[in-house]
């Protein structure tokens, strides 16, 4: 695989506008002093990459009917990319994926579906689109619409990737109403998630009987808490035990990053494979964190950098990201785990690549 990954990086330098700062590394360690990447220019490359695609990809679970999360979350962040560059263009073309989108069913009954009200509340946001407000908002209330004895929806399953599902949603609820209650909600969702599933060591198990920190599952929580915090106020009730627990989280995350700036598919497991999907997630929750001010040591700056750089290694010239976990289920062995197979072009590693790029890509983000 090193040999694959030294010959991309030589066509992507050929390729890309070259930022300053960062080197580019490889799967074993840093390979030389080139200047990292330009985060517009790669994201531009992995969102016309994702708007290329001639279908919407569908879920389809028993009784569960809906637009994957994984295009939803592809979608929500070519809109930040779009913002982010100041390019039109590109958000003209995902309003227009957006709109066939939203004619596929939704049964609206299960997180993985109702996610999908955070791409039209993106679109609202930028827009002022009152009829994307509209669908948003109803699927973030239907949400809510019946509670569990613990004050939470009823979708909440204490699965770690709820923290993205639920918490983006109402969060992306409120910045297009400004409506507390929005708010809130993600809040009181984050701050049982960290009760009841945060680890001493600062990471998530993958379940209930999945004792292992999954690279993917611990970036949902890790996106999903630097998503919540953006917006929460600092004398929020529910600020203090979720900050806490996302800086935890990410004092974990330091300690285990990869020489080449990577995070691997478990996180705490020298032997397993680097991971494209859970390090561009990890990497835009440090970098979200230390532009709030939340991260102040200069250490996570320098990981965020680190796996930026990183990262560019396992891009295809034609913007698609290698190295991408498949989807999966909860298992009780490693080996489950060890094994997954590996995709290119995955949406899980599409999304999480454009969160990462149009964060890096804000000029309110320390350069590279």
């Amino acid at each position: 695989m090193g040999g694959d990954v030294m010959i991309r990086n030589i066509v992507l330098a050929g390729l890309l506008v070259l930022g300053t700062g960062a080197a580019v590394a490889g799967p074993d360690g840093p390979t030389s002093a080139r200047a990292a990447p330009s985060p517009a220019k790669i994201g531009g490359m992995a969102a016309k990459a994702y708007l290329a695609r001639p279908d919407i990809v569908p879920l389809r679970i028993p009784q569960t009917r809906g637009v994957h999360y994984a295009d939803v979350a592809s979608g929500y962040g070519a809109a930040r990319l779009a913002e982010a560059t100041g390019d039109k263009a590109l958000l003209d073309r995902v309003i227009a994926r957006e709109r066939v989108a939203s004619a596929l069913e939704n049964t609206a009954n299960h997180v993985d579906v109702s996610v999908y009200g955070t791409w039209p509340l993106e679109i609202a946001r930028q827009t002022g689109d009152k009829d994307a407000l509209r669908r948003g908002l109803a699927l973030a209330d239907n949400q809510w619409a019946t509670l569990g004895d613990d004050g939470l929806t009823a979708q909440a399953r204490y699965w770690i990737d709820d923290v993205w599902m639920i918490g983006s949603l109402q969060v992306q609820a409120w910045r297009a109403s400004k409506d507390g209650r929005y708010l809130d909600r993600a809040a009181l969702m984050a701050r049982r998630y960290v009760e009841r599933l945060q680890q001493p060591n600062g990471l998530f198990f993958h379940g209930d009987a999945a004792h292992f920190f999954w690279g993917r599952g611990n970036g949902w929580v890790a996106a999903g808490f630097a998503e919540i915090l953006t917006d929460l106020p600092a004398t929020h009730p529910e600020r203090g035990a979720i900050e806490a627990g996302y800086r935890k989280m990410m004092a974990a995350l330091l300690a285990n990053q990869a020489k080449d700036g990577m995070w691997r598919q478990l996180i705490d497991h020298p032997e397993s494979w680097q991971e494209t999907s859970g390090t561009a997630m990890f990497g835009f929750a440090m970098a979200r964190g230390v532009r709030l001010g939340i991260l102040t040591d200069p250490a996570y700056a320098r990981a965020y950098k680190r796996a930026w750089s990183g990262l560019a290694a396992y891009v295809q010239p034609d913007g698609q990201i290698s190295e991408v976990c498949v989807g999966t289920n909860k298992a009780d062995n490693v080996a489950h785990y060890l094994n997954r197979p590996r995709a290119t072009g995955d949406l899980h590693g599409q999304a999480a690549l454009l969160w990462f790029a149009a964060e890096l890509a804000d000029r309110k983000v320390p350069a590279l």
